[in-house]
C-alpha cells in the first residue's frame, strides 16, 4: 500500500465518522495561517483521543505539547462542565494560536494553555500537589518523552491513562543501533515503561494521512 491509499482511507473514515466540524476546521486553518508546522493529529486520531477520554470518564486532562490546540479541542470536548484541561506549550506563538482556537471553540473556560518548558511546568504542577489527572496525552519533543512519562506517573492515579504519540518513528524504533536522538529517547521510554511495575502498556502502529507511526497507551495500576 502507498501513502495516497492511506490518505484516501483516512479521508473516507473522517468523512463518515468525524464529519464537518467548523471549530476544528477553523483551528486547523488558523494554525496553517500562522505558519505552524503540520504535525497536529489527524481528525480520526483526534476522535480516538476524544473517545478514550470519554471512556475514561476523564474530569482532569493534561496535555504535553499544545501546538495550535487541535488535539486540545478534541480532549476538552470530552470533559464534563466542571472538568479541566491543562495543556503545556513552549512556543509563545503556538500558545497564542491555541488560546484563540480554544476560545473560538467555546472551551476557554475549561482549557488552560500554560506557557513554558514542559519539564518546568510539570515540576510546578507536581510541587503544587494538584489533583491527579485522569488522562495524560504526551505529544511534544520526543527526546524528553522519558522525562515527561516520569512526571505523568507522578501526576496521575491508579486507573489513569497515559498516551504517548509518535513512538514508531517510521519503523526506526526497532533499530537498536540508531543514533537519532528521538529514536534513542523513544527506546529509552519503552525500557522505562517495561521496567515500571505501576503501569501496564501496549504500543500500536498506525498508517494514514500522517504517514507511518503509532502510539503507546499505558494504564496506571498502582
Amino acid at each position: 500500500m502507498t501513502q495516497p491509499t492511506w490518505d484516501a482511507v483516512d479521508a473516507y473514515f473522517s468523512e463518515k465518522l468525524v464529519g464537518h466540524d467548523p471549530a476544528l476546521e477553523a483551528a486547523a486553518a488558523a494554525a496553517d495561517a500562522a505558519g505552524l508546522p503540520h504535525i497536529a493529529v489527524a481528525p480520526n486520531q483526534g476522535k480516538l483521543l476524544h473517545l478514550l477520554a470519554l471512556a475514561q470518564g476523564a474530569r482532569r486532562i493534561l496535555e504535553v505539547g499544545t501546538l495550535g490546540g487541535y488535539s486540545a479541542i478534541w480532549l476538552a470536548r470530552a470533559l464534563p462542565a466542571d472538568g479541566t484541561l491543562i495543556t503545556l506549550e513552549i512556543d509563545p506563538k503556538h500558545a497564542e494560536v491555541a488560546r484563540e482556537n480554544l476560545a473560538h471553540a467555546g472551551l476557554d473556560k475549561v482549557a488552560e494553555v500554560r506557557l513554558g518548558r514542559a519539564a518546568d511546568s510539570l515540576a510546578a504542577l507536581a510541587a503544587a500537589d494538584v489533583e491527579p489527572f485522569d488522562l495524560v496525552f504526551i505529544d511534544a519533543d520526543k527526546v524528553s518523552n522519558p522525562e515527561y512519562f516520569g512526571w505523568a506517573l507522578k501526576l496521575t492515579r491508579p486507573g489513569s491513562l497515559i498516551i504517548v504519540d509518535n513512538v514508531v518513528r517510521g519503523g526506526a524504533v526497532a533499530d537498536a543501533d540508531s543514533t537519532d536522538p528521538a529514536v534513542v529517547a523513544t527506546r529509552k521510554l519503552h525500557d522505562v515503561i517495561a521496567a515500571e511495575p505501576r503501569v501496564t502498556a501496549t504500543s500500536v502502529q498506525t498508517v494514514g494521512s500522517k504517514g507511518y507511526d503509532g502510539f503507546t497507551l499505558a494504564r496506571v495500576q498502582s
